[in-house]
This record gives C-alpha cells, sequence and structure tokens, in this order.
C-alpha cells in the first residue's frame, strides 16, 4: 500500500461550505467576506427550507423537539421517517443540499455527497431497480423550530449517512455522526477507483503499522475483524469505561501523533467551530486514548479500528463484502443527540429559576 500524503487540516484555508466564508459583499471595489457562525447558517438553511415545502411535505419533515423518533438512527437502506430528496422538487432539494452542507466542512461535505453517489454504483451491480439504491433516498428531518438562540435540530440519513444534529443556546453538536462507503472502492466500470474515505482506511492503517511488534500486539485484541462496529446504531455508545487494545501513553512521539491526526480526521468532517469542540475533547484526552485493532495489517485484510477517550469513541471496519465495504462514526459517550448541551441547559434554566 502506498503512503498517503497527510494534508494539514489545521493550516488550511477557509473553505467554500460547511462553515467557512459562505457569504460574501462588495464594498469600495473590494471583495470583504463575513464570516457566518454555524448555528446562524444552520437556522437560516433549515427555514428556507421549511419555508419551501408545502404543508404536508412539512408535517412529513417535523417532529416535535422531544419527539422519540430524534434518537432514533441507522445507517443501512431502511424506510425512514422525514422527506425524501426524490420527494422534493429540484429547487427544494438544493435547498436541502443548503442544509447538509452547513452541519458539515467541505471535505465532509464532498465525503456525504460521494457517499450519496454510490448508489447508483450499486444499483447497476446489483441489477437493483431503484427501491433499494436510490441516490435520492435521504431523508430530511427537522425537530423543533429552527431558530438561533433556541432548542432545536435535524437529521439527514439514508444508507451510509447519519448526521444528527442538536442546538441549543447558539451551540451545536453532531452526534452520532456516521459515514460509511460501499464499495469502499469502486472496482470496476467508468467510476473505477474511487473511495470515498480513503483517508479514514489509510490512516487506520498507518497507526498500526507505526507500531513495532510487541506494541503491535498489545494493540491487536482479535485476530479477526468485526462483522461491524459494536456499537451499531445504539442510542448510547456501549464501550464506556470498557477501553482495551494499547494505550497512548506507550507510544512514542511519532506513533502518538499518528494516532493524533486519525483522530482530527474524523473532526474536521465538520465546520470550523464544531470541529474544534471535537479537537478539544482530542487535546483533553491527551495519551489517555487507547487504539485497538482486529483483523489483518494487510491490504485487502478485512480489518476494523476503535480509538477510545473518556468523552468519545471512533470505530471504522471494512470486514463486508469481501472487505470492500466501511463503516466508520463518531460518538459522545455523554454528548450524542446534545446530552452534554441539554444538561447544561437544563441545569442553567433550574438554576435561575431558583434564584
Amino acid at each position: 500500500m502506498c503512503k498517503m500524503k497527510r494534508r494539514s487540516f489545521l493550516s488550511s484555508s477557509a473553505t467554500l461550505v460547511g462553515g467557512g466564508l459562505i457569504g460574501g459583499r462588495r464594498s469600495q471595489g473590494q471583495n470583504l467576506h463575513k464570516h457566518v457562525h454555524t448555528v446562524s447558517a444552520m437556522t437560516e438553511t433549515a427555514n428556507h427550507l421549511l419555508d419551501a415545502l408545502s404543508p404536508e411535505q412539512k408535517t412529513r419533515a417535523t417532529f416535535p423537539f422531544q419527539d422519540e423518533e430524534r434518537m432514533r438512527w441507522f445507517y443501512i437502506p431502511i424506510d425512514r421517517k422525514g422527506l425524501t430528496l426524490g420527494e422534493m422538487s429540484p429547487y427544494q432539494r438544493h435547498l436541502a443540499s443548503a442544509l447538509l452542507a452547513s452541519g458539515l466542512s467541505q471535505a465532509g461535505y464532498i465525503k456525504a455527497v460521494t457517499i450519496m453517489s454510490l448508489e447508483d454504483v450499486l444499483k447497476v451491480m446489483e441489477n437493483d431497480s431503484g427501491v433499494r439504491r436510490n441516490p435520492e433516498k435521504y431523508h430530511f428531518t427537522i425537530f423543533g423550530t429552527p431558530s438561533d438562540s433556541g432548542t432545536w435540530g435535524y437529521r439527514v440519513e439514508g444508507h451510509h449517512i447519519s448526521q444528527n444534529y442538536t442546538v441549543t443556546n447558539g451551540q451545536v453538536v453532531d452526534g452520532p455522526s456516521f459515514f460509511g462507503s460501499n464499495p469502499a472502492e469502486v472496482r470496476q466500470g467508468p467510476r473505477k477507483g474511487l473511495r470515498a474515505l480513503a483517508e479514514e482506511d489509510e490512516l487506520g492503517f498507518e497507526v498500526i503499522r507505526a507500531l513495532d511488534e510487541p506494541l503491535q500486539k498489545a494493540a491487536i485484541v482479535d485476530a479477526k475483524a468485526y462483522n461491524d462496529i459494536l456499537t451499531t446504531n445504539s442510542r448510547a455508545a456501549a464501550l464506556k469505561g470498557q477501553p482495551s487494545g494499547l494505550s497512548g501513553s506507550k507510544m512514542n512521539a511519532r506513533q502518538f501523533d499518528t494516532l493524533r491526526a486519525l483522530a482530527e480526521l474524523y473532526a474536521h468532517n465538520l465546520p470550523g467551530d464544531i470541529a474544534q469542540r471535537r479537537l478539544d475533547q482530542i487535546h483533553q484526552a491527551g495519551r489517555n486514548a487507547w487504539f485497538a485493532w482486529a483483523g489483518g495489517t494487510k491490504p485487502g485484510d478485512p480489518h476494523y479500528y476503535r480509538l477510545q477517550t473518556a468523552s468519545f469513541l471512533i470505530e471504522f471496519d471494512m470486514t463486508q463484502d469481501n472487505a470492500n465495504h466501511i463503516h466508520s462514526v463518531w460518538r459522545d459517550f455523554d454528548g450524542d443527540f446534545g446530552g452534554d448541551l441539554l444538561k447544561a441547559h437544563y441545569e442553567d434554566g433550574h438554576a435561575q429559576r431558583k434564584v
């Protein structure tokens, strides 16, 4: 396997969509750009989409914030609640795409739309009618009333995408945050060679191969790769308090730098201000992080890895369909579905009532 050239996200220029410099105005002959906070962009794009829907479409696309539906998520091709791209008019689809982009970085948005496009590849591979494999079968669901200061959320979900956002008091978190890819690499046809999640796979291999034999032996927790991520679509990440594998404290500087780069890759799927929250978690964890691997360490081997800290969990597997099918996820142990934000919000409200 060729060694990939690592990209420096922290020094990259502002992105075009999903939290970079997304608006502008001209003044005195110069282009002046206005930085838009992610929550403001989300609120604006969500309301634009809602305003464009018919009453019947809006009924299907919206739920109360407290509805149990907000906590249901999955990443397989099943019927879901919400309004699909295929049920929208062309201009409504553009507005839905803007809502998706508002919650992702440029890199994250490119991954998302590439993953959606793979449904056409599967349609051909499986001789599907389009009922199961359909790039327009991605559901948009809004919970509560979008506003910059209120409490609301939204979900964009379909086969191999589940992005779950919770907003309260001008802050936002994305979790669970799932990206998958089938095929992981397109191996035939006009799109041969396409890999939607190449870096997630390559950097995982870089971590395990950076370890010398004793450390690699500690990191490999199972000779056989698991068939799926272990937390699957659980409401709460199930591995809390059970770290295994190799502790970051055992790694040398070069090895740990590679592990940190892997974690930062997942953080930078999101716009700058949401990504910063994940980067803060990575920084706070420091070397109190555990890396575990299952399966083979050669190209083509079925394999799985996870990175676990006290606050978050990353899981990745490439096992199904002859090890050409990826599932990857970032989970917050206490923050999924906005748990941390909502707890702080309710505690603050309770304290103010007591004054």
